[in-house]
């Protein structure tokens, strides 16, 4: 672990390589799991607030489960997560060609009709943050489904902490992702890659 101001940071986010491959996965972190994807008290707002110009781009069950359910729900762990259609599918999972899944709020976002871009921890991606009362770990999460993302990142030579520079800009800060960056390099010639 390194210690980044007031967080933890695993060192599986600068040893390991990392870049999604939609074209393998086609989004599957979007449809696999047993919970809905982490978010905020604030987030749940923001899309609450959103929802009317995202609502035509759900399915019939994702708009079925959240008129039902809301956005989201509290979990096993006790977290706030985005409710799940058929208990697996986030319910802003949208399709495009060849079965390729796409965040509804992000695509809405890109396109400019919302403000928010999606939950921080679907950003963050293979990073999951967990707070606690006097610091805040940050964590690699390995998944399956990401392999592929792990094997590309290898072969284009891209750490995980690289790839996910700007969703940690995001939540942390630029002084932070600094601080994190200066301190790989320190680690790398310390150690080696």
């Amino acid at each position: 672990m390194l210690q980044i101001q007031d967080t933890l940071v695993s060192l599986d986010l600068l040893e390991r390589h990392f870049l999604c491959d939609l074209a393998s996965c086609k989004g599957e972190c979007c449809i696999e799991g047993d919970a809905g994807a982490p978010i905020t008290e604030d987030e749940r707002r923001d899309i609450e607030n959103l929802l009317p110009e995202i609502i035509d781009d759900l399915s019939p069950a994702a708009r079925e489960v959240i008129a039902r359910d809301g956005v989201a729900y509290v979990d096993e762990e006790d977290d706030l997560v985005t409710s799940l259609v058929a208990g697996g599918q986030c319910v802003f999972a949208t399709f495009g060609p060849g079965g390729m899944c796409y965040c509804a709020i992000e695509k809405a976002w890109r396109e400019g009709r919302v403000g928010f871009m999606k939950p921080i921890s679907c950003h963050l991606y293979p990073v999951r943050i967990k707070e606690y009362p006097t610091f805040t770990a940050v964590n690699y999460h390995r998944w399956k489904i990401c392999k592929c993302a792990e094997t590309l990142g290898r072969a284009k030579g891209l750490r995980a902490y690289k790839f996910l520079r700007e969703p940690l800009v995001r939540r942390f800060g630029q002084e932070w992702y600094d601080e994190l960056d200066a301190t790989a390099d320190e680690y790398f010639r310390q150690y080696g890659d």
